[in-house]
């Protein structure tokens, strides 16, 4: 990835959002909930005011509405300060 966030930023690529079907109705994309977990795919180095403890690879859950969507390449990530993160996932 050629994205290089800095200080205390990250970019993470969401996961998929679920397809449901509802009695064989199928959910248009626009109806889907949006995902609230992804993968770190860069890292800043943090700040002097904070270490950064997210590394390229993990899972993590964040707020509904953190973040800045961006596209690149045609693929769809996210931006966010790493204290938009609300936990990595074991």
């Amino acid at each position: 990835m050629n994205i290089k966030p800095l200080a205390d930023r990250v970019v993470i690529l969401p996961a998929p959002a679920e397809t449901k079907t509802v009695g064989g109705i199928i959910i248009p994309d626009t109806a889907k909930e949006k995902p609230l977990q992804g993968e770190v795919v860069a890292a800043g180095t943090g700040s002097k005011d904070e270490e950064m403890v997210l590394k390229v690879g993990d899972k993590v859950l964040y707020g509904k509405y953190a973040g800045t969507e961006l596209e690149y390449e045609g693929e769809k990530y996210l931006i966010m300060r790493q204290s938009d993160v609300l936990a990595i996932l074991g």
